[in-house]
């Protein structure tokens, strides 16, 4: 019978250790949230962002700007909030309008706060093994699988995916656990031969349901990133649950699984980010 990874009930647990963190060291945070435009889900992320921050003990600052946001205006913004020594974190909430290069206002934000961890300085720390922001949803899936007695040791790790918020990151935190990695993507060959080797297997390709049971070795962990609404308005992963689910020994539902992760080490990393600044 396999496991569900719960995690709703991981993250609050994180939460609550960062708010007795924040309390009994008597820190004082502020996380600057930046939303250019109307995007729906957007609005949602930062929304659940600033209600995270609330439990935890961090002020959230929200500077909602309209999608005619010049490139220039949301650059001398995040320098201004870069230069504000009440700020200890900045998050610019992407995706941004096509006309602003998010490539550029990723490298404005400044190390010390870059929260999200997308930054460069932070990428090639993270590469060669420094102390630096991660990026949150890879952090989460370690902190996902750690807390759920799962073994990373050793273990054959296959992540699908190799984005740069998701997959490079999260092999590099396997590697860091000492896990063997493969990281597959749209030009694999024989992915199922691959995936089927995996002691671990993480999701990140960004395709409704497409991995189903052929894809699974018996009794591996999987972990699915994707998250995208169904014709019926409900939510589903990049795994065929159903499928799966019965040939694992663990597995994360969609919703209700590595989403709340994604907040609860974004909430981590600003706790971080009062210990840098």
């Amino acid at each position: 019978m396999y496991e569900i990874i719960d995690g709703k009930a991981i993250s609050n647990q994180i939460k609550e250790e960062l708010r007795d963190k924040v309390k009994a060291e008597g820190l004082e945070l502020s996380l600057a949230v930046v939303l250019v435009g109307d995007d729906p889900a957007s609005a949602v992320y930062v929304g659940n962002k600033k209600k995270a921050c609330e439990f935890v003990g961090i002020k959230s600052v929200s500077y909602e700007l309209p999608a005619t946001t010049t490139e220039s205006e949301l650059v001398e913004l995040v320098e201004k909030l870069n230069n504000d020594d009440s700020i200890n974190g900045i998050l610019v909430q992407l995706p941004l309008p096509k006309h602003i290069n998010e490539d550029k206002i990723i490298k404005t934000i400044a190390p010390s706060k870059d929260v999200d961890g997308f930054h460069p300085e932070s990428v090639g720390k993270l590469s060669i093994g420094q102390k630096g922001f991660v990026s949150c949803t890879p952090a989460g899936i370690i902190q996902l699988l750690k807390r759920s007695d799962v073994d990373i040791d050793g273990k054959n790790c296959v992540i699908i995916g190799r984005s740069n918020i998701v997959g490079k990151p999260m092999a590099m935190l396997m590697l860091r656990e000492n896990a063997t990695v493969t990281i597959c993507h749209s030009h694999t060959k024989d992915l199922k031969d691959v995936c089927k080797r995996a002691d671990i297997l993480i999701v990140a390709i960004g395709k409704p349901m497409m991995i189903d049971s052929s894809y699974v070795k018996e009794g591996a962990v999987v972990i699915d990133v994707g998250i995208h609404r169904k014709d019926d308005g409900k939510l589903c992963g990049d795994v065929d649950f159903d499928d799966v689910a019965p040939h694992t020994s663990k597995i994360t539902p969609v919703p209700g699984g590595v989403g709340p992760m994604t907040i609860a080490m974004l909430m981590n990393n600003c706790v971080v980010s009062g210990e840098l600044n």
